[in-house]
């Protein structure tokens, strides 16, 4: 992070462009059957100690993956795999590891083992040539995974911008209440998760 609290927005107008970008490059892979049989195509694709990363959605809510595409492929393709999710960091019912595992089940989400990150602690990664950070609190068990299987619904939002894959893996592994409030603090204030609370759709 930022040495003491972050202010957001410093230099992440700046556009990088692709030829000046450095680290590794994550392998993407795409299906345009939207179904289990499309999510099974795309999972033969890779390999590892893989964990999907589920945007599991608030406790009834409609808005997310129906989870009988998921439960096959992870049953029969990728036995041992684990679904990860992190706590919000506006209250409602994924603020606590407690909620959270409620809204889970409430949603259908109980077809494979569920890894709370954070739930265990926190842990610190770096972010080099970053526009808005130097490093990001993410949940520490996020380390005990090779590959990450992002399974996300695209969606506008009322209050502006879209959410999808990127959102749910670059918002939805940083920490509820560490990495997601420093995200979510507005530009030139020091109030840590304001825009989060001001809509109860966010990551």
């Amino acid at each position: 992070m930022l040495d003491g609290r972050p202010t957001p927005g410093i230099g992440g107008d700046q556009y990088l462009p692709y030829e000046r970008r450095t680290g590794n490059e994550s392998i993407v892979c795409f299906t345009r059957e939207l179904s289990a049989a499309g999510l099974r195509e795309a999972c033969s694709r890779v390999a590892g100690d893989i964990t999907g990363k589920v945007r599991t959605g608030e406790g009834h809510g409609p808005n997310i993956i129906p989870p009988a595409w998921v439960r096959e492929p992870l049953a029969d393709d990728l036995p041992g795999a684990t679904i990860v999710e992190t706590n919000t960091c506006y209250e409602g019912s994924r603020g606590t590891a407690e909620q959270h595992r409620r809204a889970l089940k409430v949603n259908g989400w109980d077809v494979a083992p569920v890894d709370i990150l954070g739930e265990r602690g926190t842990a610190l990664l770096p972010v080099t040539g970053g526009a808005w950070f130097r490093e990001m609190s993410v949940g520490a068990d996020l380390l005990n995974y090779d590959s990450l299987l992002a399974l996300t619904h695209f969606k506008g939002r009322t209050l502006g911008g879209s959410g999808g894959a990127n959102e749910n893996v670059g918002i939805g592994c940083a920490d509820g209440r560490i990495g997601k409030a420093w995200i979510h603090t507005p530009v030139g204030t020091d109030d840590h998760g304001a825009s989060a609370r001001r809509s109860p759709w966010s990551a």
